[in-house]
């Protein structure tokens, strides 16, 4: 049974504690506005044991929604994230990757705060500590008093009523003037989500989807386990999922499902290689060489505050997951699907520590290519020698490739950006980058790197 939700704009106080460490588009530029919600309603327990002392609860949750002012500028898809909370308050990393597709495409895209961490507030799993951890209401009163979360045994059913809300005729025919679409007419609505919200996109989609909530999935670094089901009055336990039982996508699903896997997911233990799977009609697996679970891309100018031994990874992903939200819109769509990509080579996948093959440079093999691993100046790993720190470990690592091996490969500065250029039209011939977006990764080459 569908609930009703309702809405109700936050607008005082400090502003959106929604903070990003990334460059980001100029929404108001690009005829945007950014505006959160207060989304309140019922939510019942839909995973795990219904019965197990969870009666439907009361929720007042926070929205994050940036949309297009002009309606005639919206392409008729909403991406509805479902946001981080392993900081131990909410973040969108998924936005951060997309964002250049998602403003110049005219979607719009809501930040749900699905978990109990994210409103309630609690440790994060990875991270700086900051002192006690606060929730929204106590951090900014005058504009979060109210919101509320009965728990995480209800995470599932928050996010799902909140992509059923947006779906729908949202044109202005009934007067909505608080409903965070209204005015646009939305076709389509996909579920996307990174990490630990991932991991619950992987339950979600294995347990919950269906009936018309979402049109597709993008499941960006999961671990080989789903998220676990959650109780009343506190938070799921990550760490927990990384000794869980790996479990593969349904293959069933109506609704289309993306993974996108970097070679941190695929090792380390969060173990993806124990459920890899082939690709089928409903879904498409996506490995992509030479990143990380998080990379310099999400941290910017931040990066010194990590405290990493090396450099973290500066690999190409972002180039990669604009190109896999529009296969999954057009897919989701009725289109074709994503084209299909070898996995990661590794070499001793049946022995309890398997490795990645990797290349002359050190870089691995297979998976998507991008130029920086097909035109390498750089090392770019997302499996980093422990001990180290968790948050270390999650943003991989950079090595420069000695000059003398540099010239031995190109020659010259010229023949190295030749031959950069060359994979990037490779990687947009096969589908894996957009052509849209060459010039940045054009931008992206270190001929500087090569002697003269």
């Amino acid at each position: 049974m569908n609930q009703q939700i309702t809405f109700r704009p936050l607008s005082d106080g400090k502003g959106s504690s929604l903070l990003s460490a990334s460059p980001l588009p100029d929404l108001a530029a690009a005829g945007y506005t950014d505006t959160e919600y207060a989304a309140s309603g019922v939510a019942r327990r839909l995973v795990g044991d219904a019965d197990a002392d969870a009666p439907p609860a009361e929720f007042t949750t926070r929205l994050v929604v940036r949309r297009p002012a002009d309606a005639a500028a919206f392409n008729g898809c909403v991406v509805v994230e479902w946001l981080n909370v392993s900081s131990g308050s909410d973040a969108a990393p998924e936005y951060s990757y997309l964002a250049a597709e998602l403003v110049r495409a005219g979607y719009a895209w809501v930040g749900v705060s699905a978990q109990y961490v994210g409103i309630e507030g609690g440790a994060g799993s990875v991270g700086v500590a900051t002192g006690e951890p606060q929730s929204l209401a106590a951090k900014d009163p005058d504009r979060y008093a109210g919101l509320h979360h009965p728990g995480d045994a209800y995470c599932y059913d928050i996010f799902r009523s909140i992509g059923l809300a947006v779906r729908g005729d949202h044109s202005g025919e009934t007067p909505t003037p608080d409903h965070p679409l209204a005015g646009l007419a939305v076709g389509s609505v996909l579920a996307v989500g990174e990490s630990q919200s991932a991991m619950a996109l992987t339950t979600y989609a294995n347990t919950v989807a269906g009936d018309g909530d979402f049109d597709g999935f993008l499941i960006h670094s999961r671990a080989a386990a789903g998220l676990p089901a959650g109780e009343v009055g506190t938070g799921i336990d990550v760490s927990t999922v990384f000794s869980g039982e790996p479990t593969t996508i349904r293959t069933d699903l109506d609704a289309p499902v993306l993974v996108v896997q970097t070679e941190t997911d695929v090792l380390t233990n969060f173990r993806y290689h124990l459920v890899r799977q082939p690709d089928t009609d409903r879904l498409r697996v996506w490995e992509i060489a030479g990143t990380s679970h998080a990379d310099l891309h999400q941290i910017g100018d931040f990066e010194e505050f990590l405290g990493c031994p090396d450099p973290v990874n500066r690999g190409q992903q972002r180039f990669v997951l604009r190109a896999g939200l529009r296969h999954l819109r057009a897919w989701a769509d009725g289109g074709d699907p994503p084209p299909s990509a070898d996995p990661l080579r590794l070499r001793g996948v049946t022995t309890p520590e398997p490795e990645f093959e990797v290349d002359d440079i050190g870089n691995v093999l297979g998976g998507v290519r991008t130029p920086c691993v097909d035109a390498p100046t750089q090392v770019l790993s997302g499996v980093v020698p422990e001990p180290i720190s968790r948050i270390c470990l999650l943003f991989g690592s950079t090595h420069p490739v000695p000059e003398h091996l540099l010239a031995e490969r190109y020659g010259t500065r010229d023949e190295y950006e030749k031959h950069y250029r060359d994979a990037a039209d490779a990687a947009i011939a096969a589908g894996f980058v957009l052509v849209e977006d060459r010039d940045e990764l054009i931008a992206d080459a270190h001929p500087e790197s090569v002697p003269e």
